[in-house]
């Protein structure tokens, strides 16, 4: 996809919202945050599962450098970090919502075409249902 230059000579903000909030793993820690409010690293592993630690813990760093995410860390023994979401990031709130809706309609989607796929076979092949 090519980049869109706005008249000032500027990227596309959609890009610019990409670059931050973009990847695979960034929106489901966002989203975890959002619906479960301040985590800890390992809290926010088991919502993220398949993001490998390493993945995890770099993609908390640029968001947190991006102010997206604030990283408090408790001086204790054993110490404890927690990961929370800035006001500014709470602005990010509406596009996740439409995300997970956008999500939702589609796997009934393809859920729906997967049953008629299922029975227009079944019909074309002889095979009654009871």
């Amino acid at each position: 996809m090519q980049q869109e230059i706005n008249a000032t000579g500027r990227k596309c903000y959609v890009e610019t919202t990409i670059d931050v909030m973009g990847g695979k793993w960034k929106p489901m820690i966002l989203h975890a945050l959002l619906i479960h409010g301040p985590l800890r690293f390992g809290e926010l592993n088991r919502w993220v599962p398949q993001a490998t630690q390493r993945i995890l813990t770099l993609q908390l760093r640029e968001l947190e450098a991006d102010g997206v995410i604030h990283r408090e860390v408790y001086k204790q023994i054993p110490p404890k970090v927690e990961y929370s979401l800035t006001p500014f990031g709470r602005t990010l709130e509406p596009i996740l919502v439409l995300m997970r809706q956008w999500g939702e309609r589609y796997e009934e989607r393809v859920e729906m075409i997967r049953m008629h796929s299922h029975n227009t076979r079944e019909r074309n092949h002889g095979i009654e249902r009871s």
